[in-house]
C-alpha cells in the first residue's frame, strides 16, 4: 500500500505557561514563544509580519524599528493564545531597538508577564573582539 501523501497535520497543544524569547538585533527583531521544555509554539520576525496597512512587509531599515518589533510581538501573542497560553516568562537577548516595545506589545495583547530576564551573552574576557568600526 502506498502512503498517504500530504502535509503533516499540526497539533494544537494546550499550554498555559510559556517562555517568550525576544532576540533584538540592530537589523531585525525575532519573537519566539516556546513551551517550558523549549519546543516552539509560534514565532515571527519584524520582516515576516505585514506592516500596518496591508500585505507589504517590513523590509530594509524599517525592520529594525520599535514599531516593527511591536507588530511581530502582537502577531505572536495572538498565535500563542490559540495554543492556550495565558502567562509568559520573557527572555530578552541583544541590543536592538525593539526590546521594550516587544515586551509592552506582549502585555497589551493580554498575556500575563511573569518575569523579564536579560540573557544577552557577555564575554568574561573570552575571544578577542572584532576591530572597531569607523564611520
Amino acid at each position: 500500500m502506498a502512503k498517504a501523501t500530504g502535509a503533516k497535520r499540526r497539533i494544537r497543544r494546550n499550554v498555559v505557561k510559556a517562555v517568550a524569547h525576544i532576540r533584538a538585533t540592530f537589523n531585525n527583531t525575532i519573537v519566539t514563544i516556546t513551551d517550558m521544555n523549549g519546543d516552539t509554539l509560534c514565532w515571527a520576525s519584524a520582516g515576516s509580519v505585514p506592516a500596518a496597512g496591508g500585505d507589504k512587509k517590513f523590509s530594509g531599515a524599517r525592520k529594525s524599528t520599535p514599531f516593527a518589533a511591536q507588530r511581530a510581538a502582537q502577531y505572536v501573542a495572538h498565535e500563542a493564545k490559540k495554543h492556550g497560553v495565558v502567562e509568559v516568562e520573557v527572555r530578552v537577548k541583544g541590543p536592538g531597538a525593539g526590546r521594550e516595545s516587544a515586551i509592552t506589545a506582549l502585555q497589551s495583547a493580554g498575556l500575563r508577564i511573569q518575569s523579564i530576564e536579560d540573557v544577552t551573552p557577555l564575554p568574561h574576557n573570552g575571544c578577542r573582539p572584532r576591530k572597531r568600526r569607523r564611520v
